[in-house]
């Protein structure tokens, strides 16, 4: 009875313990989890901002406040946070598994008897963000064309980060390709004298790397993803309405050989 117990006792224990793992070979091929980075806004104050990303249902690997500027790690790079919900980009879905989240303390927007009123990012805080980036693009390779924005990835569900958040700025420190201003002026005057029809935008949309009907069609959907691209490269006016000059930009920006990246 004895011996039985001590080898009951015996095969609980080695079944407990920790298996030894050799980690002497590695694989050439594979890379990281985090494929994409998404940048929000959180439309609320900080202390709600942090609230809502700690104790609900929605998440973000980082926030970053505004006053002082500060960033926050909420959730591991290794862990998948809940900052996406129903995405899509470049035929890539579901993005919360594949990105990492950013969070930014900013407003966005009030809806006012005058219009809609959008709120600036404060330089000392984009500064924070654009280093946060450049560390996370170096540390997990994250290619220049899946630095997006929530409104890149679900457009007409989402706005944010808005026309206020400065993309040209990530241009300017190398992070992300920016259409070169000559070439879309030329390109606009091109389109001045005949606009392409709805179905070259639709197209032009997806192969930039959006979900978008190819119907031919000006359609809710269609406008929500023009709104959304000129929101990001013409900030001044996103009506979601095709144009000579939104058309030189998708045209210029699905042509690798002319796009500059800085």
């Amino acid at each position: 009875m004895k011996k039985l117990l001590s080898v009951i006792v015996f095969g609980l224990l080695t079944g407990c313990a920790t298996p030894h793992i050799d980690r002497t070979y590695k694989a050439v091929g594979q890379d990281s989890r985090a494929q994409f980075l998404i940048l929000h806004y959180t439309h609320v104050n900080f202390p709600t901002s942090i609230k809502l990303l700690t104790e609900g249902e929605v998440s973000s690997h980082y926030l970053v406040n505004s006053d002082p500027p500060t960033i926050y790690q909420l959730v591991d790079e290794k862990r998948r946070a809940y900052h996406a919900g129903v995405s899509y980009w470049k035929g890539a879905t579901q993005l919360n598994a594949s990105s990492i989240g950013i969070e930014i303390v900013n407003r966005g927007y009030d809806d006012t008897p005058n219009g809609r009123v959008w709120y600036d990012y404060p330089q000392a805080q984009i500064d924070q963000v654009i280093a946060l980036v450049k560390k996370i693009v170096k540390e997990h390779e994250i290619k220049p064309d899946r630095i997006l924005g929530h409104s890149d990835i679900a457009p007409g569900r989402k706005v944010d980060p808005g026309p206020r958040f400065p993309w040209k700025q990530l241009a300017d420190a190398g992070l992300i390709v920016w259409p070169d201003a000559d070439l879309v002026a030329a390109r606009k005057a091109v389109f001045e004298q005949q606009l392409p029809d709805v179905a070259w935008f639709q197209q032009k949309l997806d192969q930039h790397g959006f979900a978008v009907p190819r119907n031919g069609q000006l359609d809710k959907r269609t406008q929500d993803t023009l709104s959304a691209f000129q929101m990001k490269y013409r900030q001044s006016w996103f009506d979601g309405v095709p144009d000579a000059e939104t058309a030189a930009l998708l045209d210029v920006l699905t042509t690798p050989a002319e796009v500059k990246p800085k």
